[in-house]
């Protein structure tokens, strides 16, 4: 796997029938070893552990519905009241940060309504804080605390 711009954690992997998977903390289970997993797996790791956000208000591959059609969401961090607080979009190391990344994050994030989004292919991460209609690019995930004293 991909070398990340994210901090190392000490990830579990086994091989199931045949695929190597990793251990998602969250979802409690082994799940395939992609590159996107690969990246939110650590992306996760960094917003749970180093930044302290909530591991019991995380929840992975959640959905929502955009114009009838269900979607997943990689990664929804909710508040104290379970309201969305964080999304985050997860991409392959090989998957370009453009505009159409950012545009897919803000299309889903009409629907909820997070704080913080943010977008990452582990190599190149952007972070935008959602706060009375502005936004503004941030220039680091802020801790969970700090995000909280911004909204």
């Amino acid at each position: 796997m991909h070398n990340l711009n994210l901090p190392a954690y000490k990830y579990q992997l086994k091989e199931i029938d045949g695929k190597l998977a990793i251990f998602d903390s969250i979802r409690k289970k082994y799940v395939v070893l992609t590159p996107e997993e690969w990246v939110r797996q650590h992306i996760v790791h960094h917003l749970n552990d180093d930044l302290k956000y909530p591991s019991s208000r995380t929840n992975i591959e959640g959905g929502l519905r955009y114009n009838s059609r269900s979607k997943r969401t990689d990664v929804m961090i909710y508040d104290n009241e379970m309201a969305p607080l964080v999304l985050v979009e997860c991409k392959a190391p090989n998957v370009k940060m453009d505009e159409k990344v950012v545009r897919q994050l803000a299309t889903y994030n009409s629907q909820c309504n997070a704080k913080l989004l943010i977008t990452t292919n582990g190599l190149v991460t952007f972070a935008v804080l959602c706060k009375e209609g502005e936004h503004a690019m941030l220039q680091e995930i802020p801790s969970y605390q700090a995000l909280n004293q911004m909204v």
